[in-house]
């Protein structure tokens, strides 16, 4: 596991491919299997075999905010057996703005990763956040710290869903439902 410094937050994650890894940042966090987390990407090619599709409004919503603060969940691909939960046939997808992750995850590919935080706790932002939350994890080196200053947070990404015919907007984040609406016209939420 690893705690990486994103556009947004701090996030902890693993190799999405890694079930058990998967797993043990959602027990480290304190969440259950209910809320999978999203995967970040270097790039749009990374999401080939992971995403079933990607509809001509996610696809307009991506080269709008892509990198960025924008997450959105498309079906997965049929043959995706990685296991981030109970994803209900989904995928949420993100490609953060911040060029160290980009880097990062262009060595490792897809990363599940979601906020550096124990549930119901704010996001870190910035290390020493990070190692109130999880000090002695990091420690004992069973989760990695990669320390970049303190991130722009501690505003979420923008969560758009596609996996019904209606995008809808699950969370308002650093991109607002009209910047959403701007690119792809009238969305739920």
């Amino acid at each position: 596991m690893a705690i990486i410094p994103t556009d947004t937050v701090y996030g902890i994650g693993a190799l999405a491919s890694d079930a058990h890894a998967v797993a043990q940042v959602l027990a480290a966090k304190g969440r259950g299997r209910q809320m999978p987390p999203p995967v970040l990407v270097s790039d749009i090619s990374q999401l080939d075999g992971v995403v079933a599709n990607i509809p001509a409004p996610a696809r307009a919503l991506m080269e709008a905010y892509w990198p960025g603060a924008l997450t959105l969940i498309l079906p997965a691909h049929p043959d995706l057996s990685w296991d981030l939960g109970e994803t209900g046939g989904t995928v949420a997808v993100r490609q953060p703005n911040y060029p160290l992750t980009l880097q990062l995850l262009s060595q490792t590919g897809p990363l599940a990763v979601t906020s550096a935080n124990l549930t119901g706790q704010p996001p870190a932002t910035d290390a020493a956040q990070a190692r109130a939350y999880f000090g002695p994890q990091i420690a004992s080196g069973e989760i990695y710290l990669l320390d970049d200053g303190a991130t722009p947070g501690p505003v979420p990404s923008t969560i758009v869903s596609f996996a019904a015919p209606q995008p809808k907007v699950l969370r308002v984040g650093v991109l607002s439902v009209e910047q959403i609406e701007a690119v792809i016209g009238k969305v739920d939420g």
